[in-house]
């Protein structure tokens, strides 16, 4: 597993299938006894009972964990399979807590990855659009970085193109030249100009190796590629 993330990244979640009993099963939804997670005993105010609820078809809900068999065939007091198939997601956004929260459960999530499924593009209008997982939570998910675009240059830093314009890097698909012209994208090879200050010439070097071939817009066809979606208006 990698030990950062940031918004962009392209993820292949998997977890193994594990034995669950199932406690409830209604038209929406199937709760397990999660076989995982912990009460958290010290948790005030919020007691957790053990299980979960996963959304049946009809619910209309993205879950990413599933039952084997389905959760339309399982009965309360069978037993299942619980586990994640192998399914490519993009990070949305990434949020760190200090102190970890409360939730009920342990271990308790010091950071949460907003995903967004395979052929989804954010829509600010939607409240419920991303899945929130805990990538160090205590279910055994093995996550792969499959790809994230610009993966040399870091936020804040500041680089000059082909084309003499200088550019603020903030993520993938925001970009902010310093000429005032809100428009085009970075036209590669890429010169670093500042990174947490002055770069190292081993720096300088990484991003000039790193974009001496390609383009801005490989990058973004090689990410909408893997996702299936598109940056939003005011990343293009």
């Amino acid at each position: 597993m990698i030990d950062d993330y940031r918004a962009g990244d392209v993820l292949m979640l998997e977890c193994p299938f594990t034995e669950a009993t199932v406690t409830e099963v209604s038209r929406y939804y199937v709760s397990v006894r999660w076989p995982w997670l912990e009460v958290d005993p010290q948790a005030k105010n919020i007691r957790w009972n053990g299980q979960r609820a996963l959304p049946t078809p009809e619910a209309g809900e993205w879950e990413i964990f599933r039952t084997e068999p389905a959760e339309t065939v399982v009965r309360a007091g069978d037993t299942c399979l619980v586990g994640i198939p192998a399914t490519v997601v993009h990070v949305q956004a990434v949020y760190h807590f200090d102190p970890p929260q409360v939730t009920g459960m342990l271990p308790r999530p010091a950071a949460y990855l907003d995903l967004l499924r395979r052929g989804d593009t954010y829509d600010p209008e939607l409240e419920d659009q991303a899945y929130a997982l805990d990538p160090a939570g205590g279910e055994p998910i093995l996550i792969e970085l499959l790809f994230r675009p610009y993966a040399f240059l870091e936020a804040g830093d500041e680089v000059a193109d082909r084309n003499g314009r200088v550019w603020r890097f903030d993520a993938a698909w925001d970009w902010h030249p310093f000429d005032g012209e809100h428009s085009g994208t970075p036209a590669w090879p890429l010169v670093l100009l500042s990174h947490n200050g002055e770069p190292t010439p081993e720096e300088v070097a990484t991003v000039a190796r790193a974009t001496a071939v390609g383009s801005h817009a490989e990058a973004l066809e090689q990410w909408t590629g893997l996702t299936l979606a598109q940056p939003t208006a005011h990343q293009e």
